[in-house]
């Protein structure tokens, strides 16, 4: 076993002093010691970070985007779509997420704290909530014997608790969507694990989207004597945020039979203006546990009469009947508490769920209701609560046994590295913890207002119908939903995970690609005003959680977009690499005339009608920084791509005067490509012949992945010459990986030939975790195996190991202090590396990577 997962000997686990390691905790993940410190502390990218040339060229933008933040910020009073004044500072506290897709998230950090929050669409709250806490009790004989406050915090509140577990005995492990916590009580002979789950299940349409999760505390006695043991488990009504000091919130105790199983808790109701919701705890019972309640109590002061309560005999006082609602600047919490007999030399288990309801959302706009996927299954009254509760705890079992079926070939598989598997699994979290929204479509609705004969969709497209619409963020702090230059890239984790959702995100995106929306805005970063929305143009993204989502689009307003080179590209690619993952031909059909018009709208690209498109001399492209002029590798690539693949379509669909529009097209520009920007070792990243049109490019060979990806390999004779692919592929690996922190942190995005970073502009000396698991399929696929693991493991050694970036992946970081937009969309591209492997392994191959 590598160093990566090898107990003490992982530099995550050096505080580790406990030799107890719990029960069924996986060999592979992410684990780290609940004392370990990270040593690097990396600042957010801001102004100071940007040289004086750059600054110089971007100084119409900051005033611009100053007189706009300003007017969305105390004028509309609204948050801006990026927030480049207010910055989220890296916090190395988070953990995995709870709860399955679109129904919202709640993170426990690895040392224990419930700390983000996004229980409304993609609006989140960073706060830490002291009193969200599990709490042990150890009695022996009827007295108590030991009882901890399961955190390592001392706290300024709650001063009646007993806090300050010692962080050497306990150390917590990731391998989403389960995540454990290993607690040696010190003294104590009794080590506590703490299993949390998720319904997050591959193919699953219905748990999958439930907002629920599960903590099954297994509980070691090395004693020779019995232990009664209660777990109690503390909630606030409420996320941290102000409405939680608004009044109007009250909890009640709930008891819930049905099937033969029993489950008892309490409810947390939380009742705002808009977008209400209910809490609920809640512990299976069985003959052997006895369950109790406190169902309010107030999380200011010392709390010591709940304490107090508990070590007196191990429960609580439950009593009866609802609280009464808060009033204005109160706030009032529950706790929930499970007690067994676990004895001598024995083991035993508790089972607590978190659930929330909140069935009927409305996005920052309040124009319109959007009921949630899982009230197709619980219902949209806002009284689900205790079902979810007692459907949880009843089918967690299955649901871990489906994870474990789906994650055990690639855990067992010896071949491939360990950092890898907890790479791959835990980089899912975003598929949840994303701003995920995953929504109902109601029956009436008509996505395009067009027939398919005169350029548009069917009116409600079976899979919106059957499978509902999903949108996710590109960042947390790139509050925009479906951003589809970055979906791109992270599109392969719903594609091959829950291609239903993959297929229905492309309907919206075909949908948006004939509508216009005609209303004039300013472009921040030229000045210019645009339309917001051009039709036959693929849109940014499909608009802000904080607007209305779906209705107005476009919520990206740095540049116009609809001049941009690769949207329409990236949208031809993805259709056909999701024909050839799902094989849905009605999906294909419908998207064909989708395809030719934004084609049409792209070749407009090609001034000189030499086959090739050229970019426009600013960024016009997902590297929005980072100015690109003339025929690039990047976009040309990409435009060589989309016009194979369109000869492919017109193939199937018999359509002959088409494949040879597109095939006269393809071999024009193939032809320029190769002319214009092949050097003999690399494609240049353009042609304008200024001092970096020549470095080298990590995400140069984007076009050819994708075909790749889509099943095509040399029997198809692909537009890229493949000699030229595996020398540009090993020039990167020499240059933009092992030249670059002596290839420890991956692929800096741009190289000059002499092995310095290109620092033309504010992106291209960044390393983008995303393009860097895209490019390491790409040699994957290539058969440079050993490059394409050596290349993401540097990004998964920063990310995860030294910087203290769980959970919250950024888009980019540099070499030396700093790093931009945390939890960002595109390092799901990892799953892009999967495909490889599994192609790869169709084929027949037997690589290894050591």
């Amino acid at each position: 076993m590598e160093e990566a997962n090898s107990g003490a000997l992982c530099p995550l686990m050096k505080k580790f002093a406990s030799p107890h390691k719990g029960i069924d905790v996986p060999e592979y993940g992410w684990r780290i010691c609940l004392a370990h410190e990270f040593k690097e502390k990396r600042k957010p990218f801001n102004v100071k970070n940007v040289s004086l040339s750059a600054l110089m060229e971007h100084l119409g933008l900051g005033f611009r985007y100053l007189k706009w933040w300003y007017r969305k910020t105390h004028v509309e009073k609204k948050a801006p779509f990026i927030d480049m004044l207010n910055v989220l500072p890296l916090r190395q506290i988070y953990g995995a997420p709870i709860g399955g897709l679109g129904g919202g998230t709640i993170t426990r950090g690895w040392r224990g704290e419930f700390c983000r929050w996004q229980l409304i669409p993609g609006m989140y709250q960073y706060k830490t909530v002291i009193a969200d806490q599990f709490t042990v009790c150890l009695r022996r004989a009827g007295q108590t014997i030991y009882q901890q406050v399961l955190s390592v915090e001392r706290p300024h509140t709650l001063q009646g608790w007993n806090w300050g577990f010692c962080g050497n005995y306990a150390y917590y492990h990731a391998l989403y969507p389960r995540a454990w916590t290993v607690y040696d009580l010190p003294g104590q002979n009794v080590t506590l694990t703490c299993r949390q789950v998720s319904p997050v299940i591959p193919h699953d349409y219905k748990d999958s989207s439930l907002p629920v999760g599960v903590f099954v505390w297994d509980i070691e006695n090395r004693n020779d004597f019995d232990l009664d043991v209660t777990i109690m488990f503390t909630m606030r009504n409420g996320t941290g945020s102000k409405s939680d000091k608004k009044g109007g919130h009250w909890n009640e105790p709930f008891h819930m039979e049905k099937e033969g199983e029993a489950v008892s808790g309490v409810l947390l109701h939380h009742c705002c203006h808009i977008n209400p919701y209910t809490l609920a705890v809640a512990a299976r019972c069985q003959p052997d546990r006895q369950i109790s309640h406190q169902t309010a109590f107030n999380p200011r002061g010392t709390c010591q009469a709940l304490w107090t309560d508990l070590i007196a005999d191990g429960q609580l006082n439950s009593p009866p009947g609802p609280s009464p609602s808060t009033q204005k600047g109160e706030k009032t919490a529950a706790a929930l508490a499970a007690k067994c007999t676990v004895p001598s030399s024995g083991r035993n288990t508790l089972e607590f769920s978190l659930t929330w309801d909140m069935p009927r959302v409305r996005f920052g706009s309040a124009d319109r209701a959007h009921f949630r996927r899982y009230t197709r299954f619980f219902g949209s009254t806002g009284g689900a609560a205790p079902e979810l509760s007692h459907y949880t705890l009843t089918h967690y079992r299955e649901w871990e046994k489906k994870i474990e079926d789906w994650q055990r070939p690639i855990l067992d598989n010896r071949n491939l590295p360990n950092w890898y598997k907890s790479a791959l699994f835990n980089e899912l979290y975003f598929i949840t913890d994303g701003g995920t929204v995953w929504v109902e479509v109601p029956l009436n609705t008509d996505v395009t207002g067009l027939r398919p004969e005169n350029g548009g969709l069917p009116p409600l497209p079976n899979v919106l119908k059957e499978f509902g619409r999903f949108a996710y963020l590109e960042g947390q702090e790139y509050r925009m939903y479906n951003t589809y230059d970055v979906h791109f890239y992270a599109s392969f984790a719903l594609a091959m995970l829950w291609p239903h959702l993959e297929l229905s995100l492309q309907y919206d995106i075909a949908a948006a690609v004939v509508k216009e929306d005609s209303t004039l805005r300013l472009s921040l970063m030229s000045g210019q005003i645009s339309k917001v929305k051009t039709r036959n143009v693929v849109p940014h993204d499909i608009g802000d959680p904080g607007d209305e989502p779906w209705e107005r689009m476009n919520a990206y307003q740095i540049h116009d977009t609809a001049d941009w080179k690769d949207l329409n590209l990236k949208f031809v690619l993805q259709v056909y690499r999701d024909y050839y993952l799902t094989q849905d031909a009605t999906f294909l059909r419908d998207m064909w005339p989708i395809c030719q018009a934004v084609m049409e709208t792209e070749s407009q690209f090609d001034r000189d009608s030499d086959g090739l498109i050229e970019n426009s001399g600013y960024a016009d492209q997902t590297y929005d920084g980072w100015r690109v002029t003339g025929p690039s590798a990047y976009c040309g690539g990409l435009w060589l791509a989309s016009l194979f693949v369109m000869c492919k379509m017109a193939k199937i669909f018999k359509d002959e005067d088409l494949y040879e529009k597109y095939k006269d097209t393809l071999n024009r520009g193939a032809e320029a490509f190769e002319k214009i920007l092949w050097n003999g070792q690399y494609y240049n990243y353009d042609s304008s012949r200024k001092s970096y049109s020549n470095s080298v490019m990590s995400d140069q060979c984007a076009g050819h992945w994708f075909l790749r990806a889509s099943g095509f390999d040399d029997r198809d004779l692909l537009p890229f010459p493949q000699s030229n692919i595996i020398s540009a592929l090993k020039t990167i690996f020499d240059l933009n990986v092992m030249s670059f922190a002596n290839g420890t942190m991956g692929a800096v995005n741009g190289m000059r030939p002499n092995g310095i970073p290109d620092r033309s502009s504010v992106q291209s000396d960044e390393v983008w975790t995303g393009v860097v698991y895209g490019l390491a399929a790409t040699m994957i696929h290539e058969d440079l195996i050993d490059e394409g693991f050596k290349t993401a493991e540097g990004c998964y050694r920063t990310v995860w190991e030294r910087l203290g970036m769980a959970f919250q992946t950024p888009e980019a970081y540099c070499e030396k202090y700093i790093f931009r937009s945390l939890a960002y969309m595109r390092p799901l591209s990892i799953w892009a590396m999967q495909l490889a492997l599994d192609m790869r392994q169709s084929r027949g191959s037997n690589g290894e990577a050591e």
